[in-house]
């Protein structure tokens, strides 16, 4: 079993993907590392595991689906969940 990763909107032009999969990593930001090849996040990245954003610093489990998008604009301040 691996950990599913996903970029959406700009960032799959930037990684050049918008599917990929890692064997093992502790945190979103190891994700990130290892799916894009060590490439620099940019800023204001909004990070979700299994449909629920967190932080970088977020541990992930063989199984999660991690998803990345670039910053948006609107919605509910207090919205914590992918829709």
């Amino acid at each position: 079993m691996s950990i599913s990763v996903k970029f959406f909107a700009r960032l799959q032009e930037q990684v050049g993907q918008a599917d990929a999969s890692v064997d093992s990593a502790t945190d979103v930001q190891s994700v990130w590392d290892q799916a894009t090849h060590n490439m620099n996040m940019p800023s204001n990245t909004l990070c979700a595991i299994n449909m629920e954003y967190v932080d970088t610093g977020a541990q992930v489990k063989q199984g999660d689906e991690v998803a990345f998008f670039p910053p948006v604009t609107g919605g509910s301040p207090g919205d914590k969940h992918v829709h």
